[in-house]
């Protein structure tokens, strides 16, 4: 008896040693987050290596051409995102989705899918949202990871680069914020006692997003009336006076805030200040 019960301890310990051993998955998983517009994107897939095999070919062992693909390995690859977007012209509400594709020789099909918690082998057109395609590129070097990546991130635009040996393809991303945040800064504004930073904030976002430097200009300018020691503050101003052409008063400004961030001593408004000047 005392043998058989040593038997069953060292069996339990060898499952449970055995439990604890972690082994690398042979397509491992990245999730990828990023804000983009007034939300945020948030991509799960699975990447696989070529290993020496053939891929996006006819009956190719991998990924073969016409043929719809789960877009990585294991499960389907999800996208989740928290505010609409436009894909390739397609309108997505926030919500999660699956990507599947369909290579081709000189364009892929994208498909978004609404069933997001399968397994990525088991698809169902019935599920599908939309599709659409874009064109497929060659690359110089190949690529033995799949790789999927946000990149070109703008205030309203971005790209998903979907990449595998020597091809790449690019799944453009669109959000409409302005009219929602010239919207939302209107209403801010109108208020009383208004705080000198929600000026500056409406300052940067009407330069940098909405492109209108005359309401920029304005905010900014209350902004610095408010707080006549924010050298940060001076040197927007600086570049707002510089797109609409007023390069007196951009020189102005700049040596201004040269002035307030070397008795702050921040270095490097100093040198973007500096900068500035030297394109005047």
């Amino acid at each position: 008896m005392k043998k058989i019960l040593l038997a069953i301890l060292a069996l339990c310990t060898i499952q449970y040693s055995f439990s604890q051993i972690k082994v690398p998955a042979a397509s491992p998983t990245e999730t990828l987050i990023q804000d983009f517009g007034m939300g945020r994107l948030e991509l799960t897939y699975s990447r696989p290596n070529l290993r020496g095999r053939s891929v996006f070919k006819e009956n190719s062992e991998l990924a073969p051409l016409g043929k719809v693909w789960r877009t990585g390995a294991n499960a389907s690859t999800k996208l989740k995102v928290t505010d609409q977007i436009d894909l390739a012209g397609n309108q997505l509400d926030s919500g999660s989705y699956a990507i599947f594709t369909i290579p081709g020789k000189k364009e892929w099909t994208i498909i978004i899918n609404k069933d997001s918690k399968n397994w990525g082998t088991e698809y169902a057109q019935a599920d599908d949202i939309f599709r659409f395609t874009v064109p497929a590129e060659n690359m110089r070097e190949s690529m033995e990871t799949f790789t999927m990546q946000f990149t070109n991130i703008q205030p309203e635009s971005c790209e998903l680069h979907l990449m595998w040996g020597n091809v790449a393809v690019k799944i453009p991303i669109i959000t409409h914020i302005v009219s929602r945040l010239n919207k939302q800064f209107d209403q801010a504004l109108a208020g009383d006692n208004v705080n000198p930073n929600l000026y500056f904030s409406a300052a940067n976002f009407y330069y940098d997003i909405a492109k209108d430097y005359n309401k920029a200009l304005t905010n900014v300018t209350k902004a610095t009336d408010m707080n006549p020691k924010a050298y940060y503050m001076f040197l927007l101003k600086a570049k707002i006076e510089k797109a609409l052409g007023d390069k007196v008063s951009a020189k102005a400004d700049a040596e201004k805030c040269v002035q307030l961030a070397t008795e702050a001593k921040n270095d490097d408004y100093i040198r973007g200040a500096n900068m500035l000047l030297k394109s005047l």
